[in-house]
């Protein structure tokens, strides 16, 4: 499920060329000690419960449908035994990156940039040419970090309708 938007702007879906992604810079969240990795299967009950504790259950139910993926669709970003954040495609919609989120001590310092930079030549890899991040509230952090471009009209696109989401349906 999407992030409301920054201010009085509403979410958009943001497209993103994933021929095109700039080169993966982690020496922020490397220097930190923060590794960013593809998530394990037995770690599925650790990560949802864990982004249940710090965002929304929606969020809980698109990240378990990412473990359900073969390979996994959910990268995390830990320090020692210490989760800060996670990102996810394939977990709402196919073709869909999000939901991504991290704590809220780890804001600022390069953790969800590592996440979008990690994760987008992942799909790359499986034979993606484009990712649409859904519902992006955070959209000049897309666009600077990963050229991303708007999607006119886009909101609320696929969640239109969704079950236990007001918004979605208006």
């Amino acid at each position: 499920m999407p992030v409301t938007g920054k201010g009085d702007r509403e979410p958009a879906d943001i497209l993103v060329k994933l021929y095109d992604l700039p080169p993966s810079d982690l020496s922020r969240t490397d220097a930190a000690g923060i590794t960013i990795r593809r998530a394990l299967g037995p770690e599925r009950h650790i990560v949802t419960a864990w982004i249940g504790e710090h965002f929304e259950a929606g969020w809980v139910s698109e990240a378990e449908r990412a473990f359900a993926s073969g390979p996994i669709t959910c990268f995390i970003a830990v320090q020692g035994q210490e989760m800060h954040g996670f990102a996810c495609w394939d977990a709402a919609s196919l073709g869909i990156w999000g939901p991504t989120g991290v704590s809220v001590e780890m804001r600022g310092k390069g953790v969800g940039a590592a996440l979008l930079l990690a994760t987008l030549p992942a799909m790359r890899e499986q034979d993606y040419a484009y990712a649409v991040i859904g519902g992006a509230g955070p959209i000049e952090f897309y666009q600077r970090f990963v050229g991303g471009i708007v999607i006119p009209g886009s909101w609320p696109g696929f969640y239109r309708g969704m079950l236990g989401w007001a918004e979605a349906s208006e």
